[in-house]
């Protein structure tokens, strides 16, 4: 099964993040669209995907829209990423065995990174590293909050325009 595509009603999200709070996207959703990035720790391109996110995060975060990242490792290694990293957004533990959310949104190949509106339908499905899509989010949490978007990218950077996951 692929990663669910735009249009499609995201299946709820209730998991705890590694700080020990407990996240719903149904709750979350109530303030606003939900950015979700699914990743590994030990994948490549995850490595490389969110620091942008990050990006994103401390650009817009915490106003509208909701951005988390959900971890299919444990809470000790999703911790040591997220500080070597630089992750500042919450991120929720996914069952490191069973992956039952992951399961949920048909995640295949990690990074998958979602833009859930605020009716609960996905906006955008982004599978691995894709710039564009990146930028599209981007525009759209900013669009969201009522704001401009702040460049994700800067243009000393040389930056792929896509990876596969």
């Amino acid at each position: 099964m692929a990663a669910l595509s735009t249009g499609t009603t995201a299946p709820d999200i209730n998991l705890p993040t590694t700080s020990r709070q407990q996240f719903s996207l149904q709750d979350a959703l109530q303030r606003g669209p939900v950015v979700a990035v699914f990743f590994k720790i030990s994948c490549p391109v995850c490595q490389y995907a969110l620091p942008y996110i990050e990006r994103i995060h401390k650009a817009q975060g915490n106003k509208k829209v909701t951005i988390v990242g959900v971890s299919q490792n444990d809470k000790r290694e999703t911790e040591m990423f997220m500080k070597e990293y630089g992750i500042t957004f919450p991120v929720l533990l996914d069952d490191s065995v069973h992956y039952p959310v992951s399961n949920a949104y048909g995640i295949t190949n990690v990074p998958t990174t979602f833009l859930i509106g605020a009716d609960g339908n996905i906006e955008v499905s982004s599978v691995s590293w894709a710039k564009g899509e990146i930028d599209e989010i981007n525009r759209r949490v900013a669009e969201a909050n009522g704001a401009s978007p702040t460049p994700v990218f800067r243009a000393n950077e040389q930056v792929a325009d896509f990876r596969a996951g």
